[in-house]
């Protein structure tokens, strides 16, 4: 079966299942000492979201070797020398995508924020520039970027804007962090950052998200990955065995202008 929005909604309720037992297994680890709280904390709890994406590849014929969630998601970088992606697709020795998975949670929504837009940059740039010096010969990077954000009091929330040497950019006054992010994932998009992006608000009580940009929405985000594994298959980069199947690029009722 291709890829759904329900099976969106069946990832993001998994995520939040996940996220709120490791919460509650690092309070107990904290109760009974700090050499156990590591370990808990240590868990996968964007793995459903990492499955859902991956079944993209999956279900387009692609084999289970060349789609990587947990292991061998190292990727040539320019300033550094490697960086671990969330999702890596690689076939017959050619990045066929690249994912990065984010969140940002409550109740000190401001905690990270910041560090969230740096890393968004940090990781898309090093490795387009690893690509114009040759490291990714064959295609240029491909990169998709998937980010929730828990829908709560704190991100909904105008956030003060702080004074500095400089005024800022009119944009950012009166926005909540939801409001931010949707500013700053639609400029990564729209300055080429990353190729696709994906904006979502949810919460435990309700997974089912909300799309405030729409451009930044579902639809769009499996349009684009779907328009990946197209043109990696109309370049012949993929074996006759492997290819995608064809009945699965497109779902109906999933245009890029639907929700």
């Amino acid at each position: 079966m291709a890829v759904t929005r329900d099976d969106l909604v069946d990832a993001l309720t998994a995520y939040w299942g996940r996220k709120t037992l490791q919460l509650e297994s690092s309070r107990i680890a904290n109760a009974v000492g700090a050499g156990t709280a590591g370990s808990v904390r240590g868990g996968k709890q964007f793995d459903p979201v990492a499955a859902l994406v991956a079944k993209f590849f999956s279900e387009a014929g692609f084999p289970a070797s060349s789609i990587r969630i947990n292991g061998g998601v190292d990727l040539p970088g320019y300033f550094r020398p490697s960086k671990q992606w969330d999702v890596v697709v690689v076939l017959n020795g050619i990045l066929v995508a690249a994912f990065e998975l984010k969140a940002l949670g409550g109740p000190s929504f401001g905690n990270n924020a910041n560090n969230r837009v740096e890393e968004a940059l940090g990781s898309s740039t090093c490795l387009r520039r690893a690509g114009l010096a040759g490291l990714y010969p064959a295609e240029p990077p491909w990169t998709g970027y998937l980010f929730v954000m828990e829908d709560a009091p704190g991100s909904r929330s105008p956030v003060r804007v702080p004074i500095g040497a400089l005024r800022t950019d009119p944009a950012w006054e009166g926005q909540s962090y939801q409001g931010r992010f949707g500013i700053t994932l639609k400029r990564l998009l729209d300055e080429g950052i990353y190729d696709s992006v994906c904006y979502l608000l949810s919460s435990p009580q309700n997974p089912d998200p909300q799309e405030p940009v729409a451009a930044l929405n579902w639809a769009h985000f499996a349009a684009s990955v779907r328009a990946r594994i197209h043109y990696m298959a109309e370049l012949g980069y993929l074996s006759r065995g492997d290819a995608p199947r064809a009945d699965l690029m497109w779902s109906p009722g999933e245009s890029p202008s639907g929700a």
